[in-house]
């Protein structure tokens, strides 16, 4: 964007900085770009410059230290705040002096990355929240965010770009801007940037060239920033007063544990802005909720702190079917539209229907909107696949037990009635295959043909519930054993066959996708991408790749499973093992961390 035409908003915020009367606190200017090297800081400093001819007291709290000289130079001539240290397991890090700049107070402060996460220790642990504390504190600010780094956005960006960060900024915090200045840049002329090495360097700047920074990809990213930003104005405190749309739309979302319940939350946090309506986030208490694991219960934690972030208004209701709960809620509140995540359909027969199917039935005026999680499915369908047959289950052994009880009271029954013995032993076979069908391991069935011979030679044969008193029966033991055993054989062969083609097809499935794929691929570090992405599907593993730098070095990079996963104790764990065991000079986290694939 050009000089000239972010001159009138400058002077126009310049204005009310030094004439504003109005309520206490600090005005908040986000210079907002969709990627990095467009030119954000830069602009932050020149409206900085602009501001002190104006008369107006700056001081640049901190800004990122950049290999850009055009950037840093812009630092001449403005006051800057000393950085603080923070050491962290022996690093010395530089940190923003929160401290410092209350103390120094000036009318305008530049912070530069909204998105930052702080060193531990710091008394804040995110920088936006560093800057609502400035703001409060009647201090003016400005600062630079990418569209990447908005919450609600994070999917939508992962999804173009295969990349999920973890800095991320609630859009509350972007919403609340007194201004947002959008720095464009042709995507044409970023990539020129790039080439001529004023963005990154050396191997940084040619994996982003290969990977993240592509044509396509820029212009999807401006497109969605541009589109933000319109939006950001119906919030704006600068139109505060103003008549604004009414909401015409109240969306609705089911919070629970399940990790893919984020990205719910997400789409209907961007649903509920886009038709500019209410937003609620529902609860369903269960009985069985005071049995979830704790690992189910942090999720549960985590999702509604988003949900507020986001906007959401929190509401529970309690009762063991969800679906009657969510429907009634929907019909009292004036629910229109609910967002629901995929959920399996329940085997069985008195649940044959999911929260889905059911909703429909309850509730058959409201939209629903079911958002799909391929990573999720792939993962449970992978792990199915792969269940140890000879694992043991109390679940099988239980179902075991109850077939073989139900054919001696069978059994009994048979006797009672005057059946001949050999309609009990074809009972027995009937129940032993029965059992190969329902259990998982071949065990099961075996240890049923050896159960099955024994119960009926103890309940069935003269004399009475005793073993082997009768030597006429023992050629009948034995063939009642081998027709049990090969039968329970064959089916359970049967089954794992009928696995293994399964693991087949979906292995073979994952390679013919991988084919194609590489085929389309450009360059070294998009071909490195795409095959770990396509082994992070086919082991439902985390990988971190090392790759020999010119100076020898290696330089790693996190391929997490799942956008969830803690990437930053993720990549440690591992880095720390493959440093243990190689013995050779590794580089830090923190050396590659602006880089595309450095961990979060």
């Amino acid at each position: 964007m050009k000089e000239e035409d972010r001159r009138p908003d400058s002077e126009q915020l310049l204005r009310s900085i030094q004439n504003a009367d109005g309520p206490p606190g600090g005005r908040l200017k986000i210079f907002f770009g969709y990627a990095a090297g467009v030119g954000k800081t830069y602009a932050m400093l020149e409206a900085a410059h602009r501001a002190k001819e104006a008369g107006v007291d700056v001081v640049a709290g901190y800004i990122e230290p950049h290999t850009r000289p055009e950037t840093m130079a812009l630092l001449e001539g403005l006051e800057v705040l000393p950085t603080k240290t923070v050491t962290y397991k022996g690093i010395s890090l530089k940190e923003f002096d929160l401290d410092g700049a209350l103390a120094r107070h000036p009318q305008l402060l530049l912070v530069d990355e909204l998105a930052h996460t702080n060193a531990a220790g710091s008394r804040h642990t995110k920088r936006y929240q560093d800057i609502q504390e400035l703001l409060r504190a009647g201090i003016n600010v400005y600062t630079t965010v990418n569209v990447q780094h908005l919450e609600s956005l994070n999917d939508v960006v992962a999804s173009i770009t295969g990349i999920s960060v973890s800095e991320r900024v609630p859009d509350n915090v972007f919403d609340s801007a007194y201004q947002v200045e959008v720095v464009d840049l042709e995507p044409a002329d970023l990539l020129e940037r790039l080439r001529e090495g004023k963005i990154y360097r050396g191997p940084q700047a040619a994996q982003a060239l290969d990977h993240f920074f592509s044509l396509k990809n820029l212009a999807s990213l401006r497109e969605i920033a541009l589109r933000r930003t319109a939006d950001q104005l119906e919030s704006s405190p600068r139109f505060q007063g103003e008549v604004k749309p009414k909401a015409g739309e109240h969306i609705l979302i089911c919070l629970s544990g399940a990790p893919s319940n984020a990205k719910v939350i997400r789409t209907a946090a961007r649903m509920a802005k886009a038709f500019h309506g209410a937003f609620t986030a529902l609860f369903v208490e269960t009985s069985d909720f005071a049995s979830q694991s704790e690992q189910d219960r942090k999720r549960l934690r985590d999702h509604v702190h988003l949900a507020e972030e986001l906007g959401a208004r929190i509401a529970t209701a309690y009762g063991d079917d969800p679906a009657v709960q969510i429907a009634e809620y929907a019909r009292i509140s004036g629910i229109s539209k609910v967002v629901l995540g995929r959920s399996p359909r329940k085997r069985g027969f008195t649940s044959p229907k999911n929260l889905v199917d059911r909703l429909n039935e309850l509730a058959p005026d409201l939209d629903l909107y079911i958002i799909p999680d391929q990573t999720a499915r792939q993962s449970k369908r992978l792990r199915r696949l792969r269940q140890s047959q000879e694992k043991f289950s109390p679940k099988d052994l239980a179902k075991m037990l109850g077939i073989l009880l139900l054919c001696t009271l069978g059994g009994a029954l048979f006797s009672h009635w005057g059946f001949a013995n050999s309609n009990v032993i074809m009972l027995y076979i009937l129940g032993v295959l029965g059992i190969a069908m329902v259990t998982t391991g071949r065990s099961y069935s075996v240890a049923a043909s050896v159960l099955s011979v024994l119960i009926f030679n103890f309940f069935f044969t003269h004399p009475y519930f005793t073993f082997m008193s009768d030597p006429s029966y023992i050629a009948t033991f034995g063939v009642m054993f081998v027709v049990a055993f090969l039968g329970s054989s064959l089916t359970t062969r049967m089954k794992r066959q009928a696995r293994l083609n399964a693991e087949k097809a979906y292995r073979t499935a994952i390679l013919l996708e991988t084919s194609q794929k590489l085929q389309k691929a450009e360059g070294s570090q998009a071909i490195l991408a795409l095959t770990a992405h396509q082994l992070n599907k086919l082991l439902d593993r985390d990988l971190v790749i090392y790759q020999r730098e010119e100076n020898g070095e290696l330089s790693p990079t996190l391929f997490p499973v799942s956008p969830e996963t803690n990437c930053q104790g993720l990549f440690n764990q591992i880095h720390k093992k493959a440093t243990k065991k190689c013995q050779k000079q590794i580089l830090a986290p923190d050396t590659f961390a602006d880089g595309l694939f450095a961990p979060a």
